[in-house]
């Protein structure tokens, strides 16, 4: 039955005009798209690095003994988890609304240089802002969870030895945090991916920007958003396959643990069943 529908689906799709495959083709490879999906790859990069960084030091905030350090780790995971990404980015897009100037210099004291708030934030810079600080409160829960499922006597048999705390996290923890941290942090890579099309709405050439600019004049709608899914499939496919070779590497060690554990479970069994059929 469910390949029957499938069947039906996949002739559907081949035979449907409506679909216009000659313009899909004529598209897939065109400058202006390609242009778009190598920003869209790019944005997609810088904001993961924003929030990886980002959450690797609220992550150790939040858990820091100072209350002051974990209260503005969790408010500032709290205000970017709560609020809407579409709403941050058009926010940070329309920050010289509210500040028609960026003043540096020190408090209370005439600035040492004004810029033009409309000249700093760009499309871009509203780009990663929006998308960098938003994923920066998702990643400080992942490696915190991470940090969390190292057993605390790993940091206490470090200390013991004399290592330093920051030695202690860069040699012990965080290499076994890893096999928390990395399928999650995939997943957010490939949400990313996606996430980016919603720049769309400041004018950034990203690929779907890309594709809109095009059937904006030609009216091909749907040929054209096809071009842009194909291009998002391929991408994700492509950093599917990165995450499950990490997942491998990082899992690696866990993974013969886990059977070395089964293996000692299983062998009582085993010895009592054959002692059974022996006695038989």
């Amino acid at each position: 039955m469910i390949f029957v529908l499938f069947a039906s689906f996949a002739y559907s799709v081949a035979t449907n005009p409506g679909y216009q495959w000659d313009v899909v083709w004529q598209y897939l490879t065109y400058r202006t798209v390609l242009a778009g999906l190598g920003w869209t790859l790019a944005l997609t990069a810088a904001s993961m690095f924003i929030g990886i960084v980002l959450g690797i030091v609220a992550a150790l905030m939040r858990q820091s003994s100072n209350p002051i350090l974990s209260v503005v780790a969790a408010g500032y995971i709290w205000l970017f988890r709560g609020a809407p990404l579409m709403v941050q980015l058009i926010f940070w897009y329309n920050l010289a609304a509210l500040y028609p100037t960026i003043d540096i210099g020190l408090p209370f004291l005439p600035p040492l240089v004004s810029l033009s708030t409309n000249e700093v934030i760009t499309p871009l810079v509203a780009a990663l802002l929006g998308l960098g600080l938003n994923e920066g409160a998702y990643m400080a829960e992942i490696v915190r969870s991470g940090l969390l499922s190292v057993d605390a006597g790993q940091r206490e048999a470090a200390q013991s030895l004399g290592m330093s705390p920051a030695h202690t996290l860069r040699r012990i923890i965080l290499p076994q945090a890893l096999r928390v941290i990395v399928p999650p942090t995939g997943n957010e890579v490939i949400g990313m991916l996606k996430a980016t099309s919603l720049v769309s709405i400041l004018a950034f050439s990203d690929l779907l920007y890309s594709v809109q600019g095009i059937y904006g004049r030609t009216f091909q709608t749907i040929p054209l958003l096809i071009v842009a899914t194909i291009w998002y499939l391929v991408a994700a496919t492509l950093l599917s396959l990165v995450q499950q070779y990490l997942e491998r590497r990082y899992g690696r060690g866990h993974s013969r643990r886990a059977q070395d554990g089964m293996s000692l479970l299983m062998a009582p069994l085993s010895s009592a069943l054959f002692r059974r059929g022996a006695g038989k």
